[in-house]
């Protein structure tokens, strides 16, 4: 159906956050204030949906490349929603995009921001779990890869991947201080370039209220992320991620 592949966009040139982004938040483990971490003070035991920012991010690109929406159809039961889910979460995010008579349909919603506030809790269940990030073999680049050329480097890739209309997943790590240790996904870069530098819209999954901004400095050489209740702001370096296998 026409309605339906338009509501599918597979390039980052067609992304639109308040469409293509997933309602619910990846809450943090700790409370912040100022980006300074405290022990939670939450006296009931509530299930929190934590650890999740690689997963939301690889899991937006997977339905904008795998994915279109049939809101004119019947909704799927629980069941079968999850079984589509798992079919676009579990292709390779870094495998070119289907086109619209290959891809996996969900009927009843516009778009996959209306699907996760409808059924959120299906997608949370079905997308994938937290731990296994933590031991991505892509991830070990935070412990030496930390010169300046390197970062050069990235922010050229960041550029020619927006340039071909792709997605761009960083990972942000300004190791071994740690003040972030996080995954968003970028989608855009602005046009503004006020004295040099280079700003981008990203999707974080901490904020699914409106784009973050990540920086590039060029005097400097070094990414800043903004500043949010979690992170101070400022300097982190960037990482691609899910960009080929193993990555």
């Amino acid at each position: 159906m026409v309605a339906a592949a338009l509501s599918s966009p597979a390039m980052a040139g067609d992304f639109r956050f308040d469409r293509d982004t997933l309602a619910f938040t990846n809450m943090t483990v700790f409370e912040y204030q100022e980006g300074i971490p405290h022990a939670r003070r939450d006296k009931e035991k509530v299930a929190r949906y934590t650890r999740r920012c690689f997963v939301m991010s690889r899991t937006v690109v997977q339905f904008c490349k795998f994915a279109r929406f049939d809101p004119h159809a019947p909704a799927l039961g629980d069941k079968e929603l999850a079984r589509r889910i798992r079919n676009v979460t579990r292709r390779p995010p870094w495998h070119p995009d289907l086109p619209a008579d290959q891809r996996v349909v969900f009927p009843g919603y516009r778009d996959l921001r209306q699907l996760s506030v409808k059924r959120g809790f299906i997608l949370q269940k079905n997308i994938g779990l937290g731990w296994p990030t933590y031991l991505r073999i892509g991830n070990y680049r935070m412990f030496f890869n930390h010169s300046v050329r390197y970062q050069e480097k990235t922010h050229q890739q960041l550029n020619a991947a927006l340039e071909r209309r792709e997605f761009f997943i960083a990972y942000l790590s300004d190791f071994p201080t740690l003040h972030i240790n996080h995954a968003v996904l970028v989608y855009a870069r602005k046009n503004e370039n006020r004295d040099g530098v280079d700003r981008y819209d990203c999707y974080d999954p901490n904020h699914p209220d409106g784009p973050r901004e990540l920086k590039w400095l060029p005097e400097t050489k070094v990414f800043n992320f903004q500043k949010d209740n979690e992170f101070v702001g400022g300097f982190t370096r960037v990482y691609h991620v899910y960009g080929k296998a193993f990555q």
